[in-house]
């Protein structure tokens, strides 16, 4: 029991060196920061003076686990714990919310927001917020001009209900997952949680990163006010400010509307970081103009779904260009395409707008889209069909319709046995049979004589036709053309 109690003290003690190392842990808070993991413990002595653990580790998995293993052995609390309190010790070492935005601001006032950005997000990995020890084990690869990625780290919710009550709270405090009332809330697992104020349209919102991010440095930004999710003109000022105030990132907004939206649908937010994703460099199919705006250019993407990119360095331009876009397609109504903008069950037609800062000036893309279910179609007729169900059934949100799609971790394990069926030319067992389409297709792909290399190859590829495809039935006009003549109708000429 001493044995252990002692490897508790040096953890803790190599935990401190890490963050005096690391997130800039004061020595005048030293003292103050292990008492505060003592308290946690219910620990009441301490052997002596700090010694030099030497920590060269440049973030604290491995010193957490060292510390969970010894107090799980020690009995201070049981594994099914460990998550709360490994987040609460990080807490205590890392500066407080204030002290973080103050060097923030230091940095960008100095460095400019590129390097206060970069000088965030590793203050974040660095304190165990963002998990990118998981985040890199996530299976990820280029296919078919889309980004594939397995997420291990989250389960999968194929019901839209279940993933929007995921981000709920039972007590009402915080009021969801995303208020900034989380920063540092322990019932959460947010006493590592950090955010930076910045303000979007003349209001207060603030900056966090995702513990669990899909792409380099992915983040949100969070209104202050517990609002749901909407779109309108202020939508395309906010984003806007956005890439002024951080340019070396994108930005965009879910459509508020389930099914085809995120799955914090009760509080305003955007999502955005520092990774160009396929849609943004997606080339144009067909370019408009309007005599209107001179100085604006837009164009009709090459691209599976259906989105509208205006390109101006003229904001008004863009904003006016943007709600025009929305105000006609929130009503727009074409029964022979299947697009009904409300019914009995409500509003189904919504836009998921991103921006991107380039050379152009802002590129805002636009992306139309409708949650309308049918009887062949009851989980929507524009989202993935049910043959691909097995690959993807979640909602198809932002993300996604740009081109970098999140697939479900149990993918890994069925699509390997998947493989080994095919290089040993065997048939589909009774436990894979919903994959048959990927099965005769990867077959198909490789010919006579596959081996491992070639259909792993082969499925990956085959990853990102069946992403296309889903993107595909996201589109709500099949034919660029239609979306020529919808641009038309506003005024907007070849």
């Amino acid at each position: 029991m001493e044995m252990n109690r002692g490897k508790i003290y040096h953890c803790i003690d190599a935990l401190l060196d890490y963050a005096k190392r690391n997130l800039d842990l004061p020595k005048k808070n030293v003292d103050y920061a292990r008492n505060g993991i003592f308290r946690l413990f219910g620990l009441d002595a301490y052997p002596g003076e700090q010694r030099d653990t030497d920590v060269s580790d440049e973030t604290p998995e491995r010193l957490l686990d060292e510390l969970t293993e010894a107090c799980i052995a020690e009995g201070l609390f049981e594994p099914q714990d460990a998550e709360f309190y490994r987040d609460s010790v990080m807490g205590e070492l890392m500066l407080s919310p204030q002290e973080v935005q103050t060097r923030f601001v230091t940095k960008l006032e100095d460095m400019g927001s590129g390097a206060a950005l970069q000088w965030f997000y590793a203050y974040c990995v660095k304190s165990d917020y963002v998990k990118k020890a998981v985040l890199d084990k996530n299976p990820r690869f280029p296919s078919q001009g889309l980004i594939v990625t397995i997420n291990k780290a989250k389960p999968e919710f194929r019901d839209p209900k279940k993933a929007v009550s995921g981000n709920s709270t039972k007590t009402g405090y915080p009021k969801c997952n995303i208020c900034h009332e989380n920063e540092g809330f322990a019932g959460r697992n947010k006493r590592t949680l950090r955010t930076i104020d910045i303000t979007l349209g003349g209001k207060p919102w603030f900056w966090q990163y995702s513990p669990y991010g899909y792409f380099r440095e992915h983040g949100i930004a969070v209104n202050y006010e517990h609002i749901p999710m909407h779109t309108d003109r202020a939508t395309f000022t906010r984003l806007m400010d956005f890439v002024d105030l951080f340019p070396t990132y994108f930005i965009g907004c879910n459509a508020p509307l389930e099914r085809i939206g995120g799955s914090v649908l009760a509080h305003d937010h955007y999502q955005g970081g520092g990774e160009i994703l396929p849609m943004h460099r997606a080339g144009a199919a067909y370019t408009l103009r309007s005599g209107e705006f001179p100085e604006a250019v837009v164009e009709v993407l090459d691209w599976a779904g259906t989105v509208v990119r205006v390109v101006s360095n003229v904001r008004a331009d863009i904003e006016e260009i943007g709600e025009r876009i929305r105000e006609k397609w929130v009503s727009y109504e074409n029964r022979a395409l299947g697009i009904v903008p409300e019914d009995e069950k409500g509003v189904h037609n919504a836009i998921s707008p991103t921006v991107v800062k380039t050379t152009r000036g802002y590129e805002m893309s636009i992306i139309l889209r409708s949650n309308l279910t049918s009887e062949q179609y009851p989980d929507g007729i524009f989202h993935a069909h049910p043959e691909f169900h097995i690959i993807k059934k979640e909602s198809i949100g932002l993300i996604e319709a740009q081109g970098l799609f999140i697939l479900p971790g149990r993918l890994e394990k069925q699509l390997g046995e998947l493989e080994a069926l095919i290089v040993a030319g065997k048939p589909l067992t009774e436990e894979l049979c919903e994959f048959s389409l990927v099965y005769e297709e990867v077959k198909a792909r490789v010919g006579h004589t596959p081996d491992m290399g070639s259909v792993k190859n082969a499925m990956r590829e085959e990853l990102g036709s069946i992403c296309n495809r889903i993107l595909e039935n996201t589109a709500v006009f099949k034919d660029k053309r239609q979306t020529v003549a919808f641009m038309q109708e506003l005024g907007f000429e070849i």
